[in-house]
């Protein structure tokens, strides 16, 4: 395997379709990352990290609404090994006018675009949810 975020991103769009209360991530410190910004924003219940020896996976438990829908509508890996998207920081103020967010690894590390904006800064876009 040699893309782990799309990998991630895959599995938790595939247990969300199935309706799965959980599902395992392999552990990367850029996955903690995003899967951590798409909790805070509403996007995921909740992650946990847990260490099996020297192996590490995150299990992420999914947010469904009160109809039983996922909160999460697509996922998209924007960059990818073969072709990196690079945006600046006036592309990427609003996506799906405030309704989704970017996902972006800048140079302060893995930033949702509203916070980039306000920190003046742009970077590689990594994925878009809404």
């Amino acid at each position: 395997m040699t893309d782990i975020i799309a990998d991630s991103l895959t599995r938790i769009r595939n247990a969300a379709q199935r309706r799965l209360d959980t599902t395992t991530l392999l552990h990367s410190k850029s996955i903690e990352a995003i899967v951590s910004i798409l909790v805070n924003k509403g996007y995921l219940e909740s992650f946990s990290v847990i260490e099996n020896g020297v192996k590490k996976t995150i299990k992420v438990t999914i947010k469904y609404d009160e109809n039983g829908r996922g909160v999460i509508n697509e996922v998209k890996k924007i960059s990818k090994p073969g072709r990196r998207v690079h945006k600046a920081k006036a592309d990427i103020r609003f996506f799906k006018n405030g309704y989704g967010t970017l996902i972006v690894s800048t140079s302060q590390g893995v930033l949702p675009n509203d916070e980039a904006f306000k920190r003046g800064i742009g970077g590689e876009v990594i994925c878009s949810i809404w």
